[in-house]
């Protein structure tokens, strides 16, 4: 299963990222977390916890929701 989930695009990190003119590099200093980690994210090799997740929401100043993949089609 979790082959399959990492496989998934489930978040749109990278997406939010450029349309708020910041980098990996950026997001990883503020949340003091390594580039690696926040490239794993971007390429939805793995997903950051929902705490995590609300950090970045905070610190894009964007909707939570807009971070995620939508399951409504």
């Amino acid at each position: 299963m979790d082959t399959i989930l990492s496989k998934l695009k489930l978040n749109r990190i990278k997406v939010a990222l450029i349309e708020n003119d910041r980098t990996n590099k950026d997001l990883a200093l503020h949340l003091n977390k390594t580039e690696a980690t926040v490239s794993r994210w971007c390429t939805n090799e793995m997903q950051p916890s929902i705490e995590t997740l609300y950090a970045i929401s905070k610190y894009l100043k964007v909707d939570i929701r807009e971070l995620l993949v939508s399951t409504a089609k």
